[in-house]
């Protein structure tokens, strides 16, 4: 697991080169933002544990797999942790895929569950510690991204991808294909994607590639390549 410091308070977990989660140092501990694949716990508990600080609660951005893999095994190692999910994402933890009126997407995949019961459930702009939660659907029916109003770095989740270029949700470039073949609804994606920039924030740190200082600008390419997608989209029908 190779771990980042991005900031005073935020480190970067990456592992196999592309899955990442996040440390955000707190005044209790930390907060870790998602949990990484199935067998990424050792290596999460390992390097809070070199900075000698304690994981006192976890969120979630969403429930891929790649995203809460390692959840129930932290659970395990830390019974007293808070658990804290999006209210709407929380339903895909139970493997509950039924939708609510006026929702529209493709066949949600890639959702194992999890045995853990959140403890905290999320509504827009809830805060937990330093980080506000932004209901921001279209990867998922109930994705929420966290922002650190202390300076303003953006954990955006898959709502953005940054290997291949600032990329949002829901958009196909055959040379990088990920971001439209998992993600729900690319319609949300891409309001979503311009909600989070209306943040403005300061950096952006996602799931898969690393964390960009002063986004702003990439962001709104992607933004518009989103909404360019969907307007060729509707021409073609």
């Amino acid at each position: 697991m190779r771990v980042v410091q991005e900031t005073k308070n935020l480190f970067r977990l990456t592992r196999f080169g592309m899955i990442n989660c996040f440390l955000v140092r707190e005044d209790d501990g930390f907060t870790l933002v998602d949990t990484g694949l199935g067998g990424s716990a050792p290596g999460i508990r390992d390097a809070a544990q070199r900075m000698g600080v304690a994981i006192c609660r976890i969120v979630l951005t969403h429930a891929h797999i790649d995203h809460l893999g390692s959840l129930d095994a932290l659970a395990r190692e830390y019974p007293r942790m808070e658990f804290a999910v999006g209210q709407r994402e929380s339903r895909l933890l139970r493997k509950d895929f039924s939708l609510d009126r006026g929702e529209s997407g493709k066949k949600l995949l890639g959702f194992p569950g999890a045995k853990l019961p959140p403890t905290i459930l999320l509504s827009d702009g809830d805060r937990v510690g330093s980080l506000q939660a932004i209901f921001s659907p279209g990867h998922t029916p109930g994705h929420v991204a966290y922002l650190d109003v202390r300076d303003g770095s953006l954990m955006a989740g898959d709502a953005f991808t940054t290997q291949m270029g600032v990329i949002a949700a829901g958009v196909l470039k055959f040379y990088f294909p990920f971001p439209r073949l998992f993600s729900w609804n690319r319609e949300y994606a891409a309001e979503s994607a311009k909600k989070l920039r209306n943040l403005k924030p300061a950096r952006l740190a996602v799931g898969h590639g690393k964390t960009i200082e002063s986004p702003l600008a990439a962001m709104d390419e992607a933004i518009e390549l989103a909404f360019g997608a969907m307007r060729e989209n509707a021409r073609l029908r």
